[in-house]
């Protein structure tokens, strides 16, 4: 992770298919295409890999969220039930719906607790958003017996964890709906770009026409479609979806070499007593785009992670003091500071997250550090890099 640091003849031979017809829209213009059409490639194949029935390619990994929300009729007032550790596009796919988002506590997997999701649903609640951070699952089997049991959505949010598998199944695939982040620094990357995967029918044709304008995309003339609802537009462009499709095509082998090089820095680090990884569900693989580890306390991950950058080790993150990724320096959610006026069902319904009890978040996060793993190095420099963080480490202790 990221895909661009391998970006080669690959990409450049469909970025050049794209240039060549002229067309950068995905949709239209049939005749100037030289029968080139990158977004509909690139979904064809990431429904086979995922093993879904459908799957439709858009701007980023928050429209993707958006988009999956709006397409099961998420709106005013829902509650959707999401961790206090992802990134800040959770809760802003909430909030663009007029929908409410409920945090609730993690576990040892750094994703959702089964047990607070079950304490946090209420007669609005709506939907699990389950998001696997940093390459790995939440506990969907708990999770998915805990929506079936409510009659709730469970909307996996893979954007980071893209290769992964539970139970044999592609992370994403096994929720009623599954989204992706293509940006520029995932494991495969459009630049900018994302998608969602279904198997529900009605679910897709939602998502398709939501994102672009309500659009039925019904026949060959577009200026005679036809618009069954609202929409927005969250189209993804030829040129975003052509590096995408060569990027899809090499996924396994980035894997492959991710899983190498976490496996090598996992295993120096075990021979530190005092490191514990984090908690991979049973049945579940990870794509190995961070190895993550928990240290004794606060003040000794504190230290390590200082000890870790003076070490000159990059790429390691300390995420309980994170802008973007941790709750409490959420400061844009927990005082509802925005541009315009936000609807009334959400400054009604809003938790007050100031004064918010996530102790047993804090006590994972306040201990983890989660480590990138490229896919550009060498054995050598894996090696070394190993070393460094064995030293560095066990010099903090």
């Amino acid at each position: 992770m990221p895909g661009f640091e391998l970006f080669g003849d690959k990409e450049r031979k469909e970025v050049q298919d794209v240039m060549d017809s002229g067309v950068l829209m995905r949709y239209g213009f049939d005749a100037m295409r030289n029968g080139h059409w990158k977004t509909k490639e690139l979904e064809t194949a990431l429904a086979e890999r995922m093993q879904t029935n459908h799957a439709h390619a858009v701007s980023s990994g928050t429209a993707a969220l958006t988009i999956a929300l709006a397409s099961a009729g998420i709106g005013a007032g829902d509650e959707v039930i999401m961790p206090t550790f992802t990134f800040v596009a959770s809760f802003e796919s909430i909030l663009a719906l007029g929908a409410v988002p409920v945090l609730v506590d993690i576990d040892d997997t750094l994703t959702l607790k089964p047990e607070a999701v079950v304490n946090a649903i209420t007669s609005k609640t709506k939907v699990v958003m389950p998001v696997h951070m940093c390459g790995s699952m939440a506990n969907l089997e708990a999770l998915k017996a805990i929506c079936d049991q409510h009659g709730l959505l469970l909307l996996e949010d893979a954007c980071q964890a893209i290769g992964g598998t539970y139970m044999g199944k592609p992370l994403g695939s096994i929720g009623d709906l599954g989204c992706f982040s293509f940006d520029y620094v995932k494991t495969i990357t459009c630049g900018e770009g994302g998608a969602v995967i279904t198997n529900n029918e009605d679910y897709y044709e939602n998502a398709h026409k939501y994102s672009d304008h309500g659009h039925d995309h019904m026949g060959n003339n577009r200026g005679a479609e036809e618009h069954p609802f609202l929409g927005y537009n969250f189209r993804i462009s030829e040129m975003n979806s052509a590096v995408g499709v060569a990027q899809l095509s090499r996924l396994d082998e980035f894997i492959v070499i991710q899983k190498k090089n976490y496996t090598i820095l996992r295993e120096a680090l075990s021979a530190i007593p005092e490191i514990v990884f984090r908690t991979v569900p049973d049945g579940g693989e990870e794509n190995y785009s961070f190895l993550s580890f928990f240290l004794p306390s606060e003040n000794l991950a504190q230290k390590a992670h200082q000890a870790l950058s003076d070490k000159g080790v990059d790429g390691c993150f300390y995420w309980y003091n994170n802008n973007w990724h941790y709750y409490k320096k959420w400061e844009h959610l927990t005082n509802m500071k925005s541009l315009g006026n936000l609807p009334k069902d959400v400054k009604e319904a809003l938790p007050d997250y100031n004064k918010a009890d996530f102790s047993e978040s804090d006590k994972w996060i306040s201990r983890n550090i989660s480590c990138l793993i490229k896919l550009g190095w060498s054995e050598k420099e894996v090696t070394e890099r190993a070393k460094k963080m064995v030293e560095a480490i066990k010099s903090s202790l």
